[in-house]
């Protein structure tokens, strides 16, 4: 992707196209920064908006984690989704929501444990 001035330049899609592609064949290793968006978006020719809009769709898909003051990095995908510094929030937000619900689903779980203990142990009425 570099620019010229007979080419058209790339849009936040092209731009998040091309890194979600090499992340996905591994050519970005989990954990590896990702170019300064800064830098980025003067080598490319676009506004910084476009760049910060590029890795945004990243980081909502779950590939890419941003870090203020550090850079935007990679995401190892065995970690669980919203549980890094710098996750989506709407990851952040589903987590803490599944979290709330498994527990809900212990809870439940370890009531009917009881009520069938004690339908087990009452005495059949007699008919």
């Amino acid at each position: 992707m570099n620019p010229s001035s007979d080419a058209a330049k790339p849009t936040a899609k092209d731009i998040a196209a091309r890194y979600r592609k090499e992340i996905a064949s591994g050519e970005r290793e989990v954990g590896s920064r990702m170019p300064a968006a800064r830098k980025l978006a003067k080598d490319l020719g676009v506004q910084l908006m476009t760049v910060q809009s590029a890795y945004n769709q990243l980081r909502d898909e779950g590939l890419v984690l941003s870090q203020q003051g550090r850079g935007t990095f990679v995401r190892d995908p065995a970690v669980p989704l919203g549980t890094e510094p710098g996750s989506s929030p709407a990851y952040v937000a589903l987590a803490e929501e599944l979290n709330s619900i498994h527990d809900t689903l212990r809870l439940l779980g370890e009531r009917l444990d009881r009520l069938e203990r004690v339908v087990g142990d009452a005495t059949p009425p007699a008919q």
